[in-house]
């Protein structure tokens, strides 16, 4: 979006809106590709011999009108050229594990480039704590609850789970916009085959249908591996057995096709991006890259592991080594929109499918706990966004947003519609960060899980679980360490019947809760909690 319109519009913002801008330079609007009057350069009237007079006055402040006017269609109008959109989806990436917000555990000069280059969201949800009903609500814009997708599917195909075949992916919608639509990554919502992607809207597919593979052979020379975090390393246990064998995990496709693959996955991943990208640079297209990193097994390359020479514990250092890797790929990625010529037109999303796992290894800091748990550490994640064209640089935007925005936002990029059958949750993201409305995109966000619920209203968040309830003023207690529910019972209650409200328009879950008695209980405040996903 031209500067320029953003400066004429500025003006006119309401106030309050907690989103940082730079000051944009003067420049001309609107660009080509939308819709819009002639470019002329703003705040100037073009020249005329004719003397003062009120007809000479009408005829400039029509001008100057007339140019607010072109610069709201070139902000708002319809695309002449569709946006490309990349949505990459990382694995349980801690809220402090890269550069995103001012960390430095490791460095990750790409993920911050793509921030900087467009907004980071500093309040950033997903809808679920773990993977799969994660992912169900990214790729549909709607609660899982919504579906029954609530639990992680079995990974046997004949146990017949996976993302309702009535629900619409993001995948559907752009190709019925006219784009051709690819995916590079781990999937893991459904391994039948009437779950497969490209079965649900992907023309092209390379990756697993399931949990995740190993990220290279481990009996490799260079191979740096850790079963569990803790766990002796390569030098003490090396086996030619897969960290997934007996899962039904381990098989890559190309299609429906199983396949061999040489590179390290994460590097795999990155080539298989770059090359859609580059085979589709001439037509619009719509990529989804869910990265496999940085879950386990912790797995690196020795040419990874020895950028971390001071990290002395080794789950630590391959941890980094895995995070560094992954970094490298999105560079990669975002240099090759650069060297198609598409970026400037391509809306790039970035976030995480959960928080971190609750480790040491990793970071969620200043954040509580973590993945499986309904604190802020498990369901605040790292979430950036850019799209040249559109989305002015340097913006941090602190209001709640939620990963079920994606569909609605990315659908407008592409001058889609919306399905008209179905309710969405998510909303347009767009108006919201170029300063066009002042409202807020979510007053109120939920979370399921079985019998653990918890909701955001506001800044107020509640946490429903073991006959429990934990209270927290986000705004002055990010970290949620003060539990207020005692103290504000009112807020309880309202809270309460909003999430029972919501809750009247979900559905039981399709399948079972996946290994209740395996999860991990956490002491919350002397209470364990056990939580079920």
């Amino acid at each position: 979006m031209d500067q320029s319109c953003r400066a004429a519009r500025s003006r006119h913002a309401p106030q309050g809106d907690r989103a940082t801008r730079q000051a944009p330079p003067r420049s001309q609007c609107p660009r080509p590709g939308y819709a819009g009057a002639r470019s002329q350069t703003a705040g100037e009237v073009a020249p005329t011999s004719e003397p003062f007079s009120h007809r000479s006055l009408i005829v400039r402040v029509l001008s100057r009108l007339m140019l607010v006017f072109a610069c709201a269609a070139h902000a708002y109008g319809t695309n002449a050229t569709p946006a490309n959109v990349v949505l990459i989806v990382v694995d349980d990436l801690g809220y402090c594990d890269s550069e995103l917000y001012g960390c430095d555990t490791v460095p990750t000069p790409n993920i911050k480039r793509l921030a900087d280059e467009g907004v980071r969201f500093t309040a950033g949800y997903v809808s679920s704590p773990v993977c799969s009903p994660s992912r169900a609500g990214i790729l549909t814009g709607r609660y899982q609850q919504r579906f029954g997708h609530e639990f992680l599917p079995r990974a046997a195909p004949e146990a017949g789970d996976g993302l309702p075949v009535g629900e619409t992916t993001l995948a559907d919608a752009m190709k019925d916009a006219g784009y051709v639509t690819g995916m590079v990554g781990k999937w893991h919502l459904g391994a039948q085959e009437k779950f497969h992607p490209v079965n649900r809207g992907f023309d092209e597919f390379f990756g697993m249908v399931t949990w995740g593979a190993d990220y290279l052979d481990p009996t490799r020379e260079d191979a740096r591996i850790i079963r569990r975090a803790g766990e002796p390393v390569n030098e003490l246990e090396r086996s030619s057995e897969s960290a997934w064998k007996g899962r039904g995990n381990d098989t890559l496709m190309r299609g429906t096709t199983p396949v061999e693959e040489d590179d390290y996955l994460t590097d795999a991943f990155t080539r298989e991006a770059v090359a859609f990208i580059e085979r589709h640079r001439e037509r619009p297209f719509f990529l989804y890259l869910p990265y496999t990193a940085v879950h386990g097994p912790l797995q690196v390359t020795q040419k990874y592991y020895d950028r971390f020479p001071r990290i002395e514990r080794e789950d630590r250092r391959i941890y980094a080594a895995m995070t560094s890797a992954l970094d490298d790929g999105i560079g990669v990625v975002l240099d090759a929109l650069e060297e198609s010529g598409v970026e400037e037109n391509t809306l790039v999303v970035f976030l995480s499918d959960n928080g971190g796992g609750v480790s040491d290894v990793v970071s969620n800091d200043p954040l509580r706990l973590g993945k499986q748990t309904m604190f802020e550490g498990g369901v605040r994640v790292p979430f950036a966004m850019k799209w040249p064209a559109r989305i002015p640089k340097g913006l941090t935007y602190e209001h709640a947003v939620s990963a079920l925005d994606i569909f609605p936002t990315a659908v407008a990029a592409a001058d889609g519609t919306l399905p008209t059958d179905v309710a969405f949750d998510g909303v347009e993201l767009l108006p919201y960060l170029d300063g066009s409305t002042g409202e807020k995109p979510h007053d109120k966000l939920f979370w399921r899980a079985g019998h653990i619920w918890a909701a955001r209203e506001g800044d107020w968040k509640l946490i429903y679980a073991a006959d429990r309830y934990w209270l927290y003023d986000l705004s002055k207690d990010i970290g949620e360490t003060t539990n207020l529910a005692d103290k504000r019972p009112d807020v309880v209650k309202r809270i309460t019947a909003s999430y029972e409200q919501w809750n009247g328009g979900n559905i039981e879950p399709l399948w079972p809760t996946f290994g209740a008695k395996t999860m991990p209980a956490y002491s919350v405040d002397g209470v364990d909690v056990r939580w079920t996903f």
